[in-house]
């Protein structure tokens, strides 16, 4: 689990692709290899990946990615020299400043605004998989990037979306980096699924049973519109 509050940013300095998946090393990050062993979880541009190896003055390690992470998101795309959001997963002394990150992420979206706004930078982004934007909502969280961030907008219709980014975390993360039309990684809020998860296993239960509160609404509904027919 994770923040979304980024540590540091790391360089790619090896992107070793086959036909099993991709191995990357990633190096320019001393600020968050100091305590780290072989197997811990490192968020990288918002996805949770494992730690397989790392040098020993501890400046740079390698994770392993899967075929499956390569199709979810938009890793596939970096380059030696490509700059990743780090960071560490949390501990039981760690402040929640961001939200709940799991690291697990959703789709991708595609920038397609990209405008001051004061010191700050309005982005808008289209989501690949229009289905996502059912859990994004106006003031909620989304992890961009592994980001933490507040949506300030929303378009259905377009399955688009936008956030601000402040002047302090510009040189941060590494969004301000990014124009339009690049991609980015996108893991919409956990509790939006929960609720749909809850409401819909409810509602199936409820249709199941011939006595529940629900049946007997349809039946009631259904009954008075065919006398109404009827008449």
């Amino acid at each position: 689990m994770f923040t979304g509050l980024i540590e540091t940013i790391g360089t790619i300095e090896n992107y070793d692709d086959s036909k099993d998946g991709v191995v990357i090393t990633i190096t320019d990050c001393s600020p968050i290899l100091e305590d780290v062993h072989l197997g811990d979880s490192i968020s990288t541009n918002g996805v949770c990946l494992t730690v397989i190896e790392f040098d020993e003055q501890r400046t740079k390690f390698k994770v392993g990615v899967a075929p499956e992470t390569l199709r979810k998101t938009n890793l596939g795309n970096l380059t030696t020299t490509s700059n990743v959001n780090l960071e560490r997963a949390v501990t039981s002394d760690v402040r929640l400043g961001g939200h709940v990150v799991q690291g697990h992420v959703d789709t991708i979206a595609t920038i397609v605004d990209k405008k001051p706004d004061g010191e700050a930078i309005s982005y808008t982004f289209e989501l690949r998989d229009k289905e996502f934007i059912n859990y994004i909502v106006h003031k909620g969280f989304i992890a961009i990037d592994g980001t933490s961030l507040t949506i300030t907008s929303v378009d259905d219709s377009k399955a688009q979306f936008s956030i601000m980014l402040i002047s302090y975390s510009q040189s941060k993360v590494i969004l301000a980096q990014k124009k339009i039309g690049d991609t980015v990684n996108i893991e919409v809020d956990l509790t939006g699924k929960l609720i749909e998860k809850q409401i819909e296993s409810n509602l199936r239960q409820q249709m199941n049973n011939e006595e529940s509160q629900l049946n007997k609404l349809i039946s009631s509904i259904v009954e008075r519109k065919v006398k109404e027919l009827m008449k």
